[in-house]
């Protein structure tokens, strides 16, 4: 018998073996293109952080807010903050001519007829530290002759301490501004001549955090408690573990918390939570939601350029449009008008309904091969702007509250930005060595967030008896 004939493939076999490839063939474009797609992705038209872009950092030439006709710069009218001329100098320097100029002859300053000022505004010179001396005397009663001591002021615990202005200018240096504690000790040496070790910075930042637990308990409460109020989290690595830094704030409150779970959500929350469409949040009872549409815009804007879908550029224009027009109204201090509402409302089901044609009229991907034997369990696989189309028709309420509700804003931004520092923190410190100094952080960065909201001086606040404060805190 001929061995090539027998090595040779049947037509039946040389059709499974064309199908099987055709299979394999149409799964790896599938990749490819899911690679092609991750390739193109950056800080602009997606989640990730703009620190991830690198050198190619893409051109910032888009806003949310549309074009408003006036010339760039401030507007007329506008409150500057130009350094001005004080009517009370605490230092006068006066300077006269020699001679004069015309026939040279000598000028005193009685012949002064008059000046210009030009004023200079600058640090005063270094000072030494201002030591205060507390004296506990003890006293002879002239009737009895008992002896009685007088008791030193609350704080006053040792011979020789810092006071509260140095420890809120350490506290402040260390958990606003970031600086470590070695670049803090440098500062505090040059600047004042005050030599700080890392275990008095440490000391000083466990007392002030323990000080200020009641205020932050305070906060936690009233943010709870808020109408509207924004939630995020970020991880957070402490002793060489990702835990979880969560934050719930409102335009005049922060408050941060650290959790060993992503998942552990804030209780006994009520009003409006604003979110990033994490689906945990939708276990929360008793809340109503708002999607951040600056995540949708982003997400559109990579179905426009990567996969040119044009439902997409028809979404995202509609949504910058209805923010433009919702801060037009805010700062008219009107509602929305109902007329116009509706209009949004019906483009937006419109582009929808456009979507979801469009993905349902595409061949249906193709997943992974399982193995031989084994059927693929979940749901299947959808494309990106199908998964987007479906959360837009899903939570339509939640996206489109904005428009209803002056007081639901467009973006999450709010949480954004409360939270953006704590990266910063790692990036520059690493990590958190413990529990404990993480959970400090927490406290005093919450203090400090919302004593910046609340108009307060930090440096202030932070040597105020904190239950005083609390009775100052405004939430509206």
């Amino acid at each position: 018998m001929n061995g090539d004939s027998q090595s040779e493939p049947t037509r039946e076999e040389l059709i499974a073996l064309v199908k099987a490839q055709a299979a394999e063939i149409a799964v790896l474009k599938a990749r490819v293109a899911e690679l092609e797609r991750r390739l193109g992705l950056d800080s602009s038209n997606s989640g990730k952080p703009p620190s991830s872009d690198g050198l190619k950092k893409p051109p910032r030439t888009q806003s949310l807010r549309e074009p408003s006709g006036k010339k760039p710069g401030g507007q007329k009218g506008h409150k500057g903050e130009t350094l001005r001329q004080v009517a009370e100098p605490d230092r006068v320097v006066n300077h006269f001519p020699s001679s004069c100029a015309a026939c040279g002859a000598t000028v005193t300053p009685d012949m002064s007829a008059g000046h210009s000022a030009r004023q200079v505004f600058d640090l005063p010179e270094p000072r030494p530290l201002a030591v205060t001396e507390h004296r506990a005397h003890d006293c002879v009663c002239a009737a009895c002759g008992g002896h009685t001591r007088a008791s030193f002021p609350d704080g006053i615990n040792a011979p020789v301490q810092y006071g509260p202005r140095i420890a809120a200018f350490v506290v402040y240096l260390l958990h606003y501004q970031l600086l470590p504690e070695d670049r803090l000790a440098e500062l505090m040496a040059d600047l004042f001549a005050i030599r700080l070790t890392a275990a008095t910075i440490a000391r000083m930042s466990r007392n002030c955090a323990a000080r200020l637990q009641d205020f932050v308990a305070t906060v936690r409460g009233l943010v709870a408690g808020a109408a509207v109020k924004h939630m995020d989290e970020t991880g957070f690595r402490i002793g060489g573990k990702t835990q979880w830094l969560h934050v719930a704030c409102t335009a005049l409150l922060t408050f941060y918390r650290v959790c060993a779970r992503r998942g552990s959500l804030l209780a006994d929350v009520t009003g409006i939570v604003v979110h990033d469409h994490w689906k945990p949040y939708y276990t929360m009872p008793g809340v109503l939601h708002a999607l951040c549409n600056a995540h949708h815009l982003r997400e559109l804007k990579a179905l426009i350029e990567i996969e040119k879908e044009d439902w997409a550029r028809k979404m995202h224009r509609l949504l910058r449009r209805a923010c433009h027009a919702v801060n037009l109204a805010r700062e008219r201090g009107s509602p929305l008008k109902p007329s116009l509402i509706a209009l949004i409302e019906r483009r937006y089901d419109a582009f929808v309904a456009e979507g979801l044609a469009f993905h349902q009229a595409q061949s249906p991907l193709r997943p992974d091969a399982a193995p031989q034997g084994c059927r693929r369990r979940g749901r299947k696989a959808r494309r990106t702007g199908h998964n987007l189309l479906l959360r837009f028709a899903n939570r339509r309420q939640d996206v489109l509250r904005f428009l209803a509700d002056p007081n639901v804003p467009f973006t999450n931004n709010q949480a954004e930005r409360d939270g953006r520092m704590m990266k910063v923190k790692q990036k520059v410190s690493g990590c958190f060595r413990s529990l404990d100094g993480a959970m400090d952080f927490a406290v005093i960065r919450s203090f400090i967030s919302t004593a910046k909201k609340q108009g307060w001086n930090v440096i202030q606040a932070l040597t105020q008896d904190a239950q005083i404060q609390m009775s100052a805190l405004r939430i509206s």
